[in-house]
């Protein structure tokens, strides 16, 4: 399982993409363009395992750590909007190390992009859901 989130995707290129994206429309665009490029999940990792409780929607998360400490994350979800805002937490977050994460300023970064304030509170719920499910796998 590969993507581009946290390599060729990361949060600098996110931040660059919402600074251009003027309105909730633009930005919910951009959303949806971003959860195309996270490939789904096998039916093998949909698996109740793998699932992020917290979301309105069924959400899963994959954390692999690879030799050099960096942690690998895959997440999918039933909803598109939720698999966006996945996309984005990844560019932050994948192909760190644990360190890194819990070093990272999601609130700061979230806020920077303008999502929260857009999102249902059980949307903005979820997504914090994710964060914390990552952060957790990053510190065991």
């Amino acid at each position: 399982m590969t993507h581009p989130f946290g390599t060729e995707i990361t949060d600098t290129e996110v931040r660059a993409l919402f600074t251009t994206a003027h309105g909730w429309e633009a930005r919910y665009k951009q959303l949806i363009t971003l959860a195309r490029q996270l490939p789904p999940l096998t039916d093998k990792h949909r698996v109740d395992a793998n699932a992020i409780h917290g979301c309105e929607s069924q959400a899963w998360l994959v954390a692999e750590q690879d030799a050099q400490g960096r942690w690998q994350f895959h997440c999918d979800a039933d909803a598109r909007i939720v698999k966006g805002l996945m996309a984005v937490v990844l560019a932050a977050l994948s192909n760190k190390t644990s360190a890194e994460i819990a070093a990272f300023d999601m609130e700061a970064y979230f806020e920077e992009l303008q999502l929260l304030n857009h999102l249902s509170p059980s949307r903005g719920n979820g997504l914090r859901a994710v964060v914390s499910a990552i952060k957790a796998k990053a510190e065991s």
